[in-house]
């Protein structure tokens, strides 16, 4: 059937929309639900820190923390075509504030500056990563102007895999990596929200839960929690609290709502609080042969099945338990 009554997309000026950087697009960007958008985006959620945060004399835009592992983002901002004067308040802004995550959004990036930014993705450690977004504002008709953010420079994921892979791995974390690695491409090829992280040698894979202190993980280890010792392998996907200082008050209001928690997600969950530990976690786990690679699809499929009941089971729970009344008056 052919549509005759289709609206037209007209650009709009940025500069129709927010008349400064500083007093009208900085702050609208560090709303809660703008900066989701832009988390969006980037693949990561957002938590802002600050607006305007101090680096010595000078002031980043917007002080983000990436939820998925507590990291830091600086975000600087600009309404006009990127210049060398904001490629070196970045490169600063990271510096002063350990920033991780760097994202850098303009008007327009010129060749020079996207290739900047390319370079210090393919020179930096396996952990750092530099954005470049153009901003663009579109409507149809009298409608409200919509914000859209295009990446013109980001990570090279492969790289920054085969960067770990040159290292000498021992056994166990090539299987590591080559597991995670499948685990993400099994996710991005699934229709699910949740995001994945950049594999790495390591025993664990994390993802955002939306609020600083907790994620959730997906877990692949050769240590039977059962037994206390390695043995053929075994699968895990949970929750994991680990704010600073309020990690086991949370733990205790969860536990409070344990029947309900375990009835919602469909089985028994595994509660550890540790004793000499501030991090807590609540998980659900499965033996498996890890080194059997036949298995893979497998154990894939479980995490992600688990991964999706927690993600539908605790978010509202995390955003909504308060921090003890005795915390914030020792504040």
């Amino acid at each position: 059937m052919t549509q005759k009554n289709l609206g037209r997309l007209e650009k709009v000026e940025l500069r129709k929309v927010w008349s400064g950087e500083a007093t009208d697009f900085t702050p609208w960007l560090a709303e809660k639900d703008n900066l989701a958008l832009l988390g969006d985006t980037l693949g990561l959620v957002l938590e802002l820190e600050a607006q305007e945060k101090d680096v010595g004399p000078y002031s980043a835009d917007i002080f983000c923390k990436n939820t998925a592992d507590d990291t830091r983002v600086v975000i600087e901002n600009q309404l006009e075509k990127t210049d060398h004067s904001h490629l070196g308040q970045i490169l600063t802004y990271a510096a002063g504030l350990s920033a991780v995550t760097v994202v850098w959004i303009a008007q327009r990036f010129t060749d020079e500056h996207r290739a900047a930014l390319d370079w210090l993705n393919e020179v930096s450690t396996e952990n750092a990563q530099f954005f470049g977004l153009e901003v663009e504002v579109w409507r149809i008709g009298d409608s409200k102007p919509a914000p859209k953010f295009n990446i013109v420079a980001k990570p090279n994921d492969w790289v920054k895999t085969e960067k770990a892979q040159r290292i000498d791995l021992t056994p166990t974390q090539a299987l590591q990596l080559d597991f995670w690695h499948g685990f993400r491409e099994f996710l991005l090829d699934s229709d699910t929200t949740i995001k994945p992280g950049n594999p790495a040698p390591r025993h664990y894979m994390n993802f955002s839960l939306g609020r600083g202190g907790f994620n959730t993980h997906a877990i692949a280890t050769f240590w039977d929690s059962d037994l206390d010792k390695y043995s053929n392998g075994e699968l895990r996907a949970g929750l994991y609290i680990h704010d600073r200082r309020h990690a086991k008050a949370f733990f205790e209001m969860l536990f409070h709502d344990k029947a309900k928690i375990e009835r919602e997600m469909g089985c028994s969950l595994v509660w550890l609080n540790p004793e000499h530990s501030n991090p807590c976690s609540i998980f659900v786990k499965m033996c498996s042969e890890l080194e059997d690679t036949s298995k893979r699809p497998h154990q894939h499929a479980w995490l992600l099945e688990n991964l999706e009941k927690i993600h539908r089971v605790f978010p509202n729970r995390v955003t909504n338990l308060e921090i003890p009344s005795q915390d914030i008056d020792d504040d």
